[in-house]
């Protein structure tokens, strides 16, 4: 759950900030140029240096900004019932100053082309680092709810294959739709004694990770159910994630 949790602060866009402590300012919601999770288990944001964000926490001292971070997880195909989760970082704002800046940056470039974007027209930064200090991380998507404690989530890494998770899926719907639909043959039967393929009218792949690939099934009465197909071994790379589908594929026809 670690891992799933770090993959989303890592990659998934959509994410939002709310600062309870900040009257004055109100509730941030915008989206990070970039961000990244520290070796303490912090978490570090790109955010713009106009934002009500980027102002609050610049007069943040220590733990007295409390913020909430929720990171919404939506399928990059088009389904019913996209959204596959949400996960919750609860902490403390402050900004990212002095020698530490050049750490932080360094950090967020390893996972984002961040150089462009720190690159600034006048004398003022366009955009500004600032830092969560982590204290309960909760989860709730398709693979289960739960929490995570911040000290897992800096010792884990993100997804090998997050980077390219929306392009892999997209890919597989538009080019690949037979073979994904094909999958049902590994179902077997269903609870009463029909054909699993016989009774679905579409199949879609929702999500795609290191230990396997997860489709959505829709039954000709619109009742839809997902079904998990797990590699033999988890993937480390695009190239052993090609390898894997072609197994699974061709367990499916033969």
């Amino acid at each position: 759950m670690a891992e799933r949790v770090r993959t989303l602060v890592e990659y998934n866009a959509s994410v939002s900030l709310t600062l309870p402590g900040a009257r004055d300012h109100g509730p941030g919601f915008w989206e990070p140029a970039a961000r990244t999770v520290t070796p303490e288990g912090d978490v570090v944001l790109l955010v713009p240096w106009d934002s009500p964000t980027a102002r609050a926490a610049a007069y943040a001292q220590d733990d007295d900004l409390t913020c909430v971070m929720e990171i919404t997880d939506v399928a990059p195909v088009a389904m019913r019932q996209r959204i596959r989760g949400r996960a919750w970082l609860a902490g403390w704002l402050t900004a990212v100053r002095n020698e530490d800046r050049a750490r932080c940056v360094e950090l967020l470039a390893e996972r984002h082309p961040v150089q462009a974007v720190l690159e600034s027209d006048g004398e003022q930064p366009a955009w500004m680092p600032v830092r969560l200090e982590v204290g309960e991380i909760s989860v709730d998507d398709l693979w289960g709810t739960g929490c995570v404690e911040p000290e897992e989530l800096a010792r884990t890494e993100p997804d090998p294959i997050a980077r390219h998770e929306a392009e892999l899926l997209q890919h597989l719907h538009s080019a690949h739709g037979d073979q994904v639909r094909g999958l049902c043959t590994l179902l077997g039967n269903r609870a009463d004694g029909g054909d699993v393929c016989a009774a679905v009218r579409d199949v879609v792949p929702v999500a795609l990770d290191r230990f396997g690939l997860r489709v959505r099934l829709t039954e000709a009465d619109r009742r839809t159910f997902d079904a998990r197909f797990d590699f033999p071994e988890p993937v480390r790379d695009t190239g052993e994630l090609r390898h894997a589908m072609h197994t699974l594929f061709a367990a499916a026809t033969g």
